[in-house]
């Protein structure tokens, strides 16, 4: 993979390919429960950047509150959003289920941890990008 920059922006090229592709995805935890600890954050950010890792998508930024993450993704255009949201989320609901189940069993019920929506926003490169990167990084991490 080349990376080619041109001003601002900073192009991925791969074959026929040239692109920059970015997106925002916030997930929510099933019923909006506060059961995201430090240790569960610290957890699903090794778990996403593993599924992103194996599926050629950057993670550019990470970080959430007790009830939600915010993600920072460069994509690759063979990727489809929908896919790459499903595969994280089953992955991380289960590792977290099977590693933090005694944490979170009082405040869920059934085989979720995540909602069964989520967010993904488009994102422009530039200030939109730093405007989006700096929320990120400034939700209050869980305790």
């Amino acid at each position: 993979m080349i990376l080619v920059s041109i001003s601002t922006t900073t192009l991925r090229s791969q074959l026929h390919c040239v692109f920059n592709l970015k997106r925002h995805l916030v997930l929510v935890s099933a019923y909006r429960r506060e059961v995201i600890t430090s240790a569960i954050m610290d957890d699903l950010e090794i778990h996403i950047r593993r599924v992103c890792e194996m599926s050629d998508v950057g993670v550019l930024e990470f970080s959430g509150e007790t009830d939600h993450v915010h993600i920072l993704l460069a994509l690759h255009p063979s990727v489809m959003p929908a896919k790459l949201v499903n595969s994280i989320k089953t992955l991380t609901s289960r590792r977290i289920r099977k590693d933090h189940w005694e944490t979170i069993k009082t405040q869920l019920w059934g085989e979720r941890f995540w909602s069964r929506s989520y967010c993904v926003l488009s994102v422009d490169d530039g200030a939109n990008t730093e405007i989006i990167k700096r929320y990120i990084q400034n939700q209050t991490w869980p305790s």
